[in-house]
């Protein structure tokens, strides 16, 4: 089983995202913001209301709550996620989630160069 990130249950969202780590210095907590472009769950024909976002693995899944849209002339192009965690332990997960998920959708994983400690996740 891959790794897949869902708005509704069940339903796999095809569009990759953009997502990038941020951590504070001693890594224990922080953040990974998602931003999909004219994601399917934005379609006309998808299931309604968008309650949260699910990253789904074999290990169980992942939520957020904090899932917002981005308009541009009055319609929804894009959905901006934030999935925060709080422990090591958390952060651990979530990027063993992160790994399944690139390698299920061919995507490269990088971590940068600098002094933040930041990760990029993109299509290869």
């Amino acid at each position: 089983m891959g790794a897949a990130i869902q708005f509704f249950r069940g339903v796999d969202e095809p569009v990759v995202p953009d997502i990038r780590l941020t951590r504070s210095r001693d890594g224990r907590t922080g953040q990974a913001m998602f931003v999909f472009e004219e994601p399917d769950a934005l379609a006309p024909e998808s299931m309604g209301d968008i309650t949260g976002m699910f990253m789904v693995d074999e290990e169980g899944e992942l939520v957020t709550r904090e899932v917002k849209a981005r308009f541009v002339n009055g319609k929804a192009s894009a959905l901006e996620a934030t999935y925060t965690w709080k422990s090591l332990t958390d952060f651990e997960r979530f990027m063993r989630f992160a790994q399944r998920y690139a390698d299920s959708h061919d995507l490269g994983f990088s971590g940068s160069q600098s002094g933040e400690d930041d990760a990029d996740l993109s299509e290869a």
